[in-house]
């Protein structure tokens, strides 16, 4: 009996080790594989960049793999991978490469061929830009996107609120005066102020500037006018060409899902302004609530090959200019006149966008009609490369234009009628020569395509130029 007992007991520990064994193993399996993982998944992503990459502009261009040749391409890496961008000067100007948010910069270099490396290791997801921290040149074009993670390719979005610049009403045949009805909405919309940057904008039908109105002296203009049920905020219309109170704004102070219709008869020509007149009438113009509206002379105005929209404005945020996601409005910051932004047609680079850009042909006549809807600043409009051959200042289309103007004054709640012909082929950029509002999005691309003109415009091309 004894000896049974003995035996059992060794076999009851023999396969109680075994299974302390089976257990430990099993637990080290266990506490192997997500190792393992890890492993598989991390992984060194290199990038190199060169800086003008001979396109005689202020750029990143992608060496090698799917990036090669591309200006300031969108790089990606997964959570966890190590991240190498090695920078190499080609342009002998000074550069550095920065991405803020993981906090790494190359070292600052001019020597043509010097080149330097950033490693960091991609712990947060999104997109974050990479960029030249040299003054002027992230605003003249040298940044680009850091993508992380599945989650950056949802970055924060919003609508498309920009108008297109060439969504110009045809001009107008020879006619009697007539009635012209017009149709705007007032829209709160969530738009894309920036990369990753979105913000409430208060629209006329959907974008800034709101639809350009065209009519002709004598006639009468019938306004159909309605708040969006989905507004916040009571919303009105002050045309600066009506001849009445308010311009408009005694008739048409509407509350969410409201509607009206109102009339003026346009019994001056020129190119005026029209915008929200609900208090706080500048924190409704800012927000986006501005447009123009031509009333042409009798005789009309004289043919141009193309024509083009183009309004100033700037936007006041709590945030500061650059962060991402949601932006809310700061009325101190309105009131104490410090925007955040300063814009065209909406939103911060607008007009440089392959989308949204200014295109015209070698020997194009071109007609700019430009605002400012503010609601505070003045712009010096300029477009470098061009000088306007015609000017008609403060929106007096029947006056007798400025000529050989390089640079002109529109104030707020102001506009000009610009003519001049491409006379050189290239990118001509749109600017208020007050030249900081370009590193707050205040810039515009016009491209005319054609054969080059030596006679006129001849030389080397500079690395870095930034044109």
């Amino acid at each position: 009996m004894k000896r049974r007992s003995v035996l059992a007991i060794i076999l009851s520990l023999s396969v109680l080790l075994g299974l302390v064994l089976t257990l430990t193993a099993g637990l080290s399996l266990a506490q192997s594989d997500p190792d393992a993982d890890s492993a598989a998944r991390q992984a060194t992503v290199e990038y190199t960049l060169v800086t003008g990459g001979g396109t005689g502009q202020l750029v990143f261009v992608g060496v090698g793999g799917d990036i090669d040749g591309v200006v300031n391409p969108t790089l990606t890496a997964r959570p966890g991978d190590v991240v190498k961008i090695t920078l190499i000067n080609d342009d002998g100007m000074l550069h550095d490469l920065v991405i803020d948010e993981f906090d790494v910069a190359t070292d600052q270099f001019a020597d043509r061929g010097e080149q330097d490396s950033i490693t960091f290791t991609a712990n947060k997801t999104g997109t974050f830009d990479y960029y030249c921290s040299v003054p002027g040149h992230k605003a003249a074009g040298m940044v680009g996107k850091l993508v992380i993670g599945t989650s950056a390719a949802a970055a924060v979005e919003g609508a498309d609120i920009v108008r297109d610049p060439s969504d110009v009403p045809a001009p107008l045949p020879p006619r009697e005066p007539q009635t012209v009805e017009v149709d705007l909405v007032a829209e709160e919309v969530l738009g894309q102020l920036a990369d990753g940057t979105v913000m409430t904008y208060f629209t006329f039908n959907g974008t800034v500037p709101g639809p350009m109105i065209r009519a002709r002296v004598g006639d009468t203009i019938v306004v159909n006018f309605r708040n969006e049920v989905s507004s916040q905020f009571p919303h009105s219309l002050d045309f600066h060409a009506a001849t009445g109170p308010g311009g408009g704004a005694v008739f048409s102070n509407l509350a969410p899902g409201e509607e009206t219709t109102f009339s003026f008869k346009a019994l001056n020509p020129g190119l005026y302004v029209y915008h929200c007149a609900t208090p706080s009438v500048a924190h409704h113009i800012a927000m986006g609530m501005y447009g123009l509206i031509l009333i042409e002379p009798e005789e009309g105005l004289p043919e141009v090959d193309r024509e083009f929209y183009v309004m100033q404005g700037e936007l006041y945020t709590e945030e500061p200019f650059g962060t991402t996601g949601y932006v809310n409005f700061s009325h101190e910051k309105m009131l104490n006149e410090q925007p955040e932004y300063f814009v065209f047609n909406g939103a911060a680079g607008a007009l440089t966008s392959d989308e949204h850009a200014l295109r015209a042909e070698l020997g194009d006549t071109i007609r700019i009609f430009f605002g400012v809807g503010g609601p505070n600043f003045i712009s010096s409009f300029h477009v470098i490369g061009e000088i306007f051959d015609r000017v008609y200042d403060q929106g007096s289309i029947t006056s007798n234009p400025l000529t050989d103007v390089q640079t002109t004054l529109v104030p707020a709640g102001g506009a000009a009628m610009i003519e001049f012909q491409t006379q050189v082929p290239g990118r001509y950029i749109l600017v208020d020569h007050a030249l900081s509002r370009a590193e707050r999005g205040l810039m515009g691309y016009l491209y005319v395509e054609g054969e080059e003109q030596p006679e006129i415009f001849n030389g080397t091309l500079t690395h870095g130029s930034g044109h």
